[in-house]
């Protein structure tokens, strides 16, 4: 699977462009993270329900409401702790 590249011009937030770069990397792996959770949550909840699973049992994976409710929720969370500071920060500029 080769890595996708964003189209178009990186976002400026600070002055400095190695703050930018930073930022950036801190945006992407929050973003894997966020995604590697979720991929985690469906194996333990398919691993809950049977001793073996598939690949494609992992991938067809839909989440009932309140699952989905519920990882939405970690999420909002999970980026707000991660970029609250630097919101601070630049709030207070």
């Amino acid at each position: 699977m080769g890595m996708k590249k964003a189209k178009g011009k990186r976002p400026v937030y600070f002055d400095e462009p190695q703050l930018d770069k930073l930022l950036s990397a801190i945006v992407a792996l929050t973003g894997e993270v966020s995604v590697l959770r979720e991929r985690l949550d469906t194996v333990e909840r398919l691993l809950a329900t049977k001793e073996v699973i598939s690949l494609a049992e992992i991938e067809a994976y839909q989440p009932e409401e309140p699952v989905a409710q519920a990882r939405e929720q970690w999420r909002s969370e999970y980026i707000a702790r991660v970029l609250g500071v630097l919101q601070e920060e630049t709030v207070s500029e």
